[in-house]
């Protein structure tokens, strides 16, 4: 009975965006397998450690979760293996961790300590020698301004492996950090009344050509990202989860509430005139986080569901034929017009993401 009902409600919500018919799961995996298969075939030229390539392998790390072949699995473990298991040089930057989130997901698939060992050497040696100084993104007056989350892209990079790390090792230390350090970035860069991050400080006083804040859309979507990647660890009863869910809650408001006509988002949330340019990244990872909200029953379904199937609708239609992923912004940290047909990794890697999410809603 639960099951009919909630078909007849996804037909609704189908019709409503303009589908037309209801997605099946095996359209949209077949989408995503299409997208990662292109990618694999057409590496970037990132090394395989870095932010670009770790942000691709959480997307497909759950790519691997849904499909049934083993080719999405294995080339995740051959990554591994060929990094031996290695974060980035950094010793502290968020950045240089991204790829441990895939080592630690693989680690609780195979229990293979190997895998996690240096990720746990790593951290041990951030608990043993913290870094406190101020959070400004200045160079000339804080020159390690990157050995903290200074900016908010790294809410996405580092925190969601401290959890993992937890999860793997059940060393209550890992969590503690991961939300404690979370909370100081975040009073720092999070915006009480408009509910969005700012990039980093050097973006405090800057202003659209509309006088509206800069709130740049994949800098969000970072954060969104890493927010579920928190909560979907976070403890129930941890006294700190209400405050994440609140933390998500507002930001997906505030998203929604930007999200254009087309189901897409522009570079900049506030000022998308200026930038008119559709915009596959941040809205890859809107669509990631809003729907699984919906999945986990934080965000409501009648609003939010029709959002995100226009999202992944808009986003289905920048996949070519081979399988590449176009209009995705180059790297950088404001919003820009760029070529739409750039495409990136971490672009992948928030399609994927937002297919595995969408994949549970199709039901």
């Amino acid at each position: 009975m639960r099951k009919f009902a909630f078909v007849g409600l996804a037909s609704l919500l189908f019709t409503t965006v303009g589908w037309g018919s209801e997605p099946k799961r095996a359209d949209v995996l077949a989408v995503m397998e299409r997208v990662a298969d292109w990618q694999m075939a057409y590496p970037a030229s990132w090394k395989a450690d870095e932010w670009h390539n770790g942000a691709l392998y959480t997307g497909v790390m759950a790519l691997a979760g849904i499909s049934a072949s083993p080719r999405y699995h294995d080339a995740m473990l051959a990554v591994g293996e060929q990094q031996h298991w290695q974060l980035g040089p950094r010793p502290y930057h968020a950045d240089d961790h991204c790829i441990g989130q895939m080592y630690a997901e693989l680690f609780f698939k195979h229990g293979d300590a190997k895998m996690i060992t240096p990720l746990r050497e790593r951290f041990d040696y951030i608990l043993a020698h913290p870094k406190d100084h101020n959070l400004s993104f200045d160079e000339k007056k804080n020159p390690d301004r990157l050995d903290r989350w200074s900016w908010c892209d790294s809410l996405f990079m580092s925190p969601p492996v401290w959890i993992r790390l937890w999860q793997a090792t059940g060393d209550r230390r890992y969590l503690d950090f991961a939300v404690e350090q979370w909370w100081v970035t975040s009073d720092f860069l999070y915006d009480q009344e408009e509910h969005l991050y700012f990039r980093d400080s050097t973006i405090f006083e800057r202003r659209e050509k509309n006088g509206r804040k800069i709130f740049w859309s994949r800098g969000n979507g970072w954060v969104l990202g890493g927010l579920v990647r928190m909560l979907q660890l976070i403890p129930a009863d941890h006294p700190a989860r209400p405050r994440f869910e609140q933390q998500f809650r507002e930001m997906a408001a505030s998203v929604l509430a930007c999200q254009q006509p087309d189901g897409l988002w522009r570079a900049s949330l506030l000022d998308p005139a200026s930038y008119p340019m559709q915009e596959t990244s941040g809205s890859g990872f809107y669509c990631y986080a809003l729907t699984w909200g919906v999945n986990a029953g934080l965000l409501s379904r009648e609003i939010y569901a029709p959002a995100v199937l226009k999202t992944w609708s808009a986003l289905t239609g920048f996949v070519q034929p081979d399988g590449k992923l176009t209009h995705v912004q180059p790297v950088g940290f404001t919003p820009v017009t760029f070529d739409e047909n750039h495409t990136e990794p971490y672009g992948v890697g928030a399609f994927l993401l937002a297919g595995s999410e969408i994949y549970h809603l199709s039901l």
